[in-house]
């Protein structure tokens, strides 16, 4: 099973990627993991992306695609779910094709729904667990708010310390990132309207609104 996973920064897509990967023993393959395993293999296209990186410019797409497809064939008998990419319509056409070329299907695309401001507002409030992203830790969710231990706020799961970070109290950083998700000319959005126009895989949208189980429940009902 190869899946594709969309949602804006606070959307809870993280955590409903983690589940999926658990039950169905796929890959969880993070964007910004396959360029921290190029670079730190010093493959080519690793050294080719690093140039870009320290530059403080954007990977080029003709050497993002192939260092994905690299590590996306790495799983093709396991299966994948591919968390982070794509994230313009540029990227989702060429990372389409390229899969199309390699002979690894697309089963599923799927896409957790939210407003812009909700996403915002959990954003701000969400609480990263120093050992575990994945940990759901949250100051306005009751049913995800941190625990208090010896005076201080704990992850919820393990106990673990939390923090904060600094772009996720940064208005115009969060702005940006969502600037580039909810465009739905050249951005994520228009991505993941790419897929639900072309044959092949099924496209399951669900309400990021609800609670972890509700939102886990909705997508689990729609996987084979």
């Amino acid at each position: 099973m190869n899946i594709l996973t969309f949602g804006p920064n606070g959307s809870g897509k993280g955590t409903q990627g983690a589940i999926v990967q658990k039950k169905y023993n796929i890959s969880h393959i993070e964007s910004g993991a396959i360029f921290r395993e190029h670079i730190k293999g010093g493959t080519e296209l690793g050294k080719k992306a690093k140039a870009y990186i320290d530059r403080g410019d954007l990977v080029p797409d003709d050497i993002t695609i192939p260092m994905v497809l690299e590590t996306l064939s790495k799983s093709k008998e396991k299966g994948w779910l591919l968390d982070g990419f794509p994230r313009s319509l540029a990227q989702a056409e060429a990372l389409d094709k390229a899969l199309q070329q390699s002979g690894m299907k697309l089963d599923y695309v799927i896409e957790i729904v939210l407003d812009r401001e909700i996403a915002k507002e959990r954003i701000m409030g969400r609480r990263l667990c120093v050992n575990d992203n994945n940990h759901p830790n949250h100051i306005a969710f009751e049913a995800i708010k941190p625990v208090e231990k010896d005076g201080k706020l704990v992850c919820r799961v393990c106990g673990g310390d939390l923090l904060t970070r600094a772009d996720d109290q940064d208005l115009v950083a969060i702005n940006k990132r969502h600037d580039i998700y909810y465009d739905t000319k050249t951005g994520t959005m228009a991505a993941v309207n790419y897929f639900k126009g072309v044959n092949g895989p099924k496209v399951i949208s669900v309400d990021g609104s609800k609670s972890i189980k509700e939102v886990s429940e909705a997508l689990m009902s729609q996987l084979a």
